[in-house]
């Protein structure tokens, strides 16, 4: 089964908005490690506001950890992928289910590559709502939402979703993504630059991949049209 290769247009943008992403997933990286103070001050103070609102309500704090321990966990997206790797691939459209695989294992090299080579302490608490174990940055829970839910919609798109389906999957997405984010920093186990270094590093992945697919989906097509002519 072959996929409809996208619009130039939208092609454009997708590396654009890959090439925007790795830029400012860049910038963030450098301010980070160099522990540019306005950027902590902006960390420590959204972290401790949330922390004081997280230790004054237990009900609350319980709801985020099931969400974020098991809804959103990044074991439950990726189970998810490989559900949708293994219908793929029995469908025959296994060039697609090794590319959705293959984003997905590049995207979890990189965040623990980052991790590795970053070594951000997560905050520390007196009082802490929630535990956490690994180096900070990025958010591995963020990561893993953005680039499981940026291929599912673009798988959607592939194979001619229906508009309900699609905006229905879209507001699942955005839900997911946002509800993700904040349950990191309202538990208290991550940093507000964390998270948005997750988002930027999980939609450069996306956005790179869906474009590279794209552009090896047209190559193929036209080596098979030229060996066509020939014959």
């Amino acid at each position: 089964m072959h996929s409809p290769p996208l619009p130039p247009r939208p092609r454009s943008l997708l590396l654009v908005a890959g090439l925007v992403g790795a830029c400012l997933s860049l910038v963030l990286l450098v301010l980070v490690v160099a522990r540019w103070s306005p950027l902590m001050s902006l960390d420590t103070t959204v972290a401790e506001s949330l922390h004081r609102s997280a230790v004054s309500e237990p009900g609350l704090v319980h709801v985020n950890r099931v969400l974020t321990d098991w809804v959103w966990d990044p074991w439950t997206m990726r189970l998810l992928t490989a559900v949708v790797v293994v219908a793929l691939w029995w469908r025959g459209s296994r060039l697609l289910a090794g590319w959705v695989a293959a984003t997905s294992l590049l995207a979890t090299l990189v965040q623990q590559g980052l991790k590795a080579a970053v070594g951000r302490e997560r905050p520390r608490w007196l009082d802490p709502v929630d535990s956490a174990h690994y180096a900070a940055f990025p958010s591995g829970h963020v990561m893993t939402a953005v680039v499981t839910c940026g291929l599912l919609m673009w798988l959607l798109r592939l194979h001619g979703a229906g508009q309900a389906l699609v905006w229905g999957a879209l507001v699942l997405a955005v839900i997911s993504v946002t509800g993700v984010s904040f349950t990191r920093v309202y538990l208290g186990v991550h940093w507000l630059s964390d998270v948005v270094g997750g988002v930027l590093l999980g939609g450069t992945v996306v956005a790179l991949s869906v474009a590279g697919h794209d552009g090896y989906a047209r190559r193929t097509r036209r080596r098979a049209g030229d060996e066509e002519s020939r014959l």
